[in-house]
């Protein structure tokens, strides 16, 4: 408990950082909705007929005019790719950054397995992510009631939820590729987080490439699915773990092994 207490005063201005920033930005859209509500009609019309893109975003599912379709396409883009890309730098440098920093052979000198260590990493990664989920998950029910709409506790609780998942689950990728460096890979975390939303558009663009939702943690987080159906994909909730789970597992083989510099 001593290196998660140690990891976490290390980065709590990071983690407050991009909590507000995140939960800055959804308020701000929130907020924004009252007074274009009454253009949404139109507006949405336009949207759900623009082909391709409409496709690639979700806007040909959901009623952009509606407080739960304009969440889940605006605050849904903010908290997913936001979200990704701080669960992809905390993972990435997660075991990286001791070797960066040349701290790795005095955190060995402590009475700590190297099993302890990767655990205690990952639990400090794993409270970084639920803190900001949850931090974000109340600024945002607390702006809907602000603004005077009904809270739609089901569909926002379940967007959350799988956008909480997709960051533990790109966390704990990033998490095992961090066992691997030597040096911070912060361009790897950041482009891996973007190559997989890039991904869930091309997926919604074709149902050619419909296997890539399986691939990527954005498959299961798409908000025009989740509201549709009112529901998880289990099935690709299932793979996501089993990612999770290599990603994991990588980290503690390769840092059990490694030649510490």
């Amino acid at each position: 408990m001593t290196l998660v207490r140690h990891e976490l005063k290390q980065s709590w201005k990071a983690l407050l950082i991009w909590t507000l920033s995140i939960g800055a930005f959804i308020i701000i859209c929130l907020f924004m909705y009252p007074e274009m509500k009454s253009q949404m009609n139109s507006i949405s019309s336009i949207f759900a007929s623009m082909g391709a893109f409409s496709s690639a975003f979700g806007l040909d599912t959901l009623d952009f005019g509606s407080l739960k379709g304009f969440y889940g396409i605006e605050c849904g883009n903010i908290l997913g790719i936001g979200g990704a890309l701080f669960a992809a730098l905390i993972g990435i440098g997660a075991l990286a950054n001791e070797e960066k920093n040349g701290t790795a052979e005095f955190l060995l000198t402590h009475p700590l397995s190297r099993s302890g260590i990767v655990t205690a990493k990952l639990v400090s990664v794993l409270i970084q992510v639920l803190i900001l989920n949850v931090s974000v998950w109340l600024m945002a029910v607390g702006s809907i009631a602000a603004i005077g709409e009904p809270v739609p506790w089901k569909e926002v609780t379940l967007l959350h939820t799988a956008y909480f998942l997709l960051q533990v689950e790109l966390a704990c990728i990033c998490f095992g590729i961090s066992a691997f460096l030597w040096k911070g890979g912060i361009g790897i975390g950041l482009g891996l987080a973007i190559a997989l939303y890039f991904m869930n558009i091309i997926a919604n663009l074709t149902s050619k490439a419909d296997v890539l939702k399986y691939i990527t943690p954005f498959g299961y987080a798409d908000g025009s699915e989740i509201f549709s159906k009112g529901a998880l994909d289990t099935c690709k909730l299932l793979v996501g773990l089993a990612f999770t789970a290599v990603g994991v597992a990588l980290a503690y083989w390769k840092y059990n092994q490694k030649d510490i510099r």
